[in-house]
């Protein structure tokens, strides 16, 4: 597979990385609109090929496959514009700002028959493989309380950077950017981490989000600091289960972390995701009746590169994909305007 990464910016080097650990997979070609960064980038990755635009790229055709790492609200024109000279595309999250934009790129995918997959990388995280296994096998019987929360702390520790002097940072604090805040950054990923590891879509959800005052009329240089910072959701699960999903970039005390805990009838899970690794617990069988919690061995999994690259070659669907992505772009969506109309709303 000849791979193609549109755009080069930090999350692109994850992507090099793992795909060129990949057997069979070649990098082939950069695009950035910058061509000092694509070319600091090509050289980094040993990439032959560098362009400074899309379309250059198209007409070389010399790729059979790309992976989008542009800025959120690229992915929609890019993506389409690729899928429509028939190259599979790995689309790094969310798959658009919005529905309607996330379902016309369904639409397209679907009526293309080419592998199309979103990064959503917490399906890389093995404990929430095994989670979803057992509870879809009954383990913990009939789920009924689901808690699942996505903590960050970059607003208060400078681990990750200077969020207020660094653009890669401001602009996801600013709508006029292209930002939904950490609803639509992170959203998504908490999102499909609760809905996946319980085996379970959501059918209604009411949100409530907030950004907090951090610079003098909330500005800095261009970036109006207006994007949501924290958000709370409830959720009713479509297995009959209540959830309370949340997440934020004031989480002081978490670099980056995702927690899902999955309350049954029979028994309960809970999953872990740190920058420190990943853990899966169980409360079974008789270790209910005292509250006895055991750590479970989980393995390991195949990663989105892995499995996407495995599909190009082998011509064959793989998950997650378009259509996933773009109906947890619609619950986000709603989440939005339950946050405008105070009511909670159907999916």
């Amino acid at each position: 597979m000849r791979l193609l990464i549109l755009g080069t910016g930090g999350m692109a080097n994850t992507h090099a990385t793992h795909f060129s650990a990949v057997e069979g997979v070649e990098l082939v070609g950069a695009v950035d609109v910058d061509p000092s960064r694509a070319e600091a980038f090509a050289t980094k990755h040993g990439i032959p090929n560098i362009f400074t635009s899309l379309e250059d790229a198209i007409a070389w055709n010399g790729f059979d496959a790309a992976t989008n790492v542009t800025p959120d609200r690229a992915h929609h024109p890019t993506t389409l514009a690729l899928i429509a000279a028939g190259k599979h595309v790995l689309c790094e999250k969310p798959l658009a700002e919005n529905y309607a934009k996330a379902d016309e790129m369904a639409l397209a995918a679907e009526a293309s028959g080419l592998v199309t997959m979103v990064n959503l990388t917490y399906r890389n995280v093995a404990p929430l493989q095994v989670a979803r296994a057992m509870v879809l096998s009954g383990e913990i019987g009939k789920v009924r309380h689901v808690e699942a929360s996505y903590l960050q702390s970059w607003l208060v520790s400078k681990a990750w950077g200077d969020w207020a002097t660094e653009s890669q940072w401001l602009w996801r604090l600013s709508t006029r950017h292209g930002s939904n805040g950490v609803l639509g950054d992170v959203g998504i990923h908490i999102l499909d981490f609760a809905s996946y590891g319980t085996g379970s879509d959501v059918e209604h959800v009411f949100a409530r989000m907030k950004a907090f005052d951090k610079a003098p009329d909330n500005r800095i240089g261009e970036y109006q600091l207006d994007a949501n910072d924290s958000f709370t959701m409830t959720v009713d699960f479509s297995n009959g289960a209540l959830g309370v999903i949340h997440a934020s970039r004031w989480a002081t005390g978490h670099l980056n972390e995702l927690r899902l805990r999955i309350h049954g009838d029979k028994g309960a899970l809970e999953v872990t995701h740190s920058t420190e690794g990943s853990r899966l617990a169980g409360c079974l069988g008789d270790d209910v009746e005292r509250a006895v919690w055991r750590e479970i061995d989980a393995g390991r999994v195949p990663t989105n590169y892995q499995r996407f690259a495995a599909a190009v070659m082998a011509g064959e669907a793989v998950e997650p994909g378009f259509r996933h992505a773009a109906e947890l772009q619609r619950v986000l969506d709603l989440a939005m305007e339950t946050e405008r109309e105070r009511r909670e709303l159907a999916v």
